[in-house]
């Protein structure tokens, strides 16, 4: 028995942080169905679409006033719905939260958006980039003197934004069994982006942290960065403790000299040429078994295969795509990937059946064109 099996979800399909948070509670044991657009259905089932493992989907005409009512009959008996569209949408469609709650009153309303549901940025477009580069946080990513490096899009759609929807649902969903009242989670990429940041801008008031690839995490330090080997792969380095750097300067033969941040820059050059006289292979024998914190740079193919990862079961496989398992762990009741990524509209006739649909008006949804 998974930790949260016996929640029920509804989910609005979208795209990126939403579905994400989605897929970590139906990891968690919740039962998750997608509500996926009518004129969607038909599609094949995208076994890449990592995200959307683990639950049914149904095809629903949400301008529909019928698939309206279908959807706030689904939410009668759910704990938690996702949304993400832009602030406002879900109002119009007449699923709002105070549709939802009047429906629910214990719902918690999980809502996933880029800027939040209100303030100057709430309605205009935007990215994962972009949210990351308003909060912040993008600036403190790269090399000096350059234009920052953006993280993908882990920093904001899956950090800041799923990461964040999942972490608020549960919080709600632990205030609900208290109070038997729902709320609505406001998640917003800016804001967690920003969240994340936290550390750095205490290091920013202690006076510790300058321009961007020059501080101690960021790879401006000679001993925390990572370095190309002589066979073009790269090698990760973190010796931050002084035993760790003392060990790592003399296994490499680099004398930091004063090593203060006047001088990274050109220990770093050094070391950069000694790196670059073996292999990754070569040098991971040459650190193993010392107090030197390192590891081989895997590529996203190599990952899965390397024996730590291997033996904590990091990755799993599902429907033939090789792909991240569920975390975290849990001692009595451990998460499982529920199946893979639904065709829209799959499960539309079993799935309302068992959300207490009867047949009769399943058929009569259909013929009104309200669901497929």
């Amino acid at each position: 028995m998974s930790v949260l099996r016996g929640y029920r979800v509804v989910e609005l399909a979208g795209i990126g942080p939403g579905p994400f948070a989605a897929m970590m509670l139906s990891d968690m044991g919740a039962e998750v169905l997608r509500v996926d657009r009518a004129d969607s259905v038909g599609a094949e089932a995208p076994s890449w679409d990592v995200n959307a493992r683990g639950r049914r989907s149904v095809g629903i005409d949400l301008k529909h006033a019928d698939g309206r009512e279908a959807v706030l009959r689904l939410v009668e008996h759910a704990e938690v719905l996702i949304e993400g569209f832009r602030p406002g949408v879900t109002e119009r469609l007449g699923l709002g939260p105070d549709d939802c709650l009047a429906r629910r009153p214990g719902l918690v309303y999980g809502r996933m958006t880029g800027w939040g549901q209100d303030g100057p940025y709430a309605q205009a477009p935007g990215r994962d980039i972009n949210y990351v580069a308003l909060a912040g946080t993008l600036a403190m990513v790269g090399r000096p003197g350059v234009p920052p490096v953006p993280p993908v899009n882990i920093v904001g759609d899956f950090g800041g934004g799923g990461l964040l929807l999942a972490f608020g649902i549960v919080c709600a969903l632990l205030e609900s069994a208290r109070s038997g009242q729902g709320q609505v989670v406001d998640a917003a990429m800016v804001d967690g982006a920003a969240l994340l940041s936290g550390m750095i801008h205490g290091l920013r008031a202690a006076g510790d942290w300058g321009e961007r690839g020059t501080n101690l995490l960021d790879g401006g330090a000679w001993f925390y960065d990572a370095y190309e080997t002589a066979d073009g792969r790269y090698l990760s380095l973190g010796a931050i403790d002084p035993k760790a750097r003392r060990q790592l300067a003399e296994l490499t033969d680099v004398d930091p000299g004063a090593d203060d941040r006047s001088s990274w820059p050109a220990t770093k050059e050094r070391l950069a040429a000694v790196i670059r006289t073996r292999t990754r292979d070569e040098w991971c024998a040459t650190f193993d078994g010392t107090s030197v914190c390192f590891a081989p740079v895997l590529d996203p193919g190599e990952a899965p295969d390397h024996p730590h990862i291997r033996h904590r079961g990091t990755f799993t496989e599902v429907a033939g795509v090789v792909q991240p398992a569920p975390a975290p762990r849990f001692s009595r009741t451990p998460p499982a990937v529920a199946g893979p990524p639904p065709a829209p509209g799959q499960h539309t006739d079993e799935a309302l059946s068992d959300w207490g649909f009867s047949a009769e008006e399943v058929t009569s949804l259909r013929a009104a064109g309200a669901v497929r």
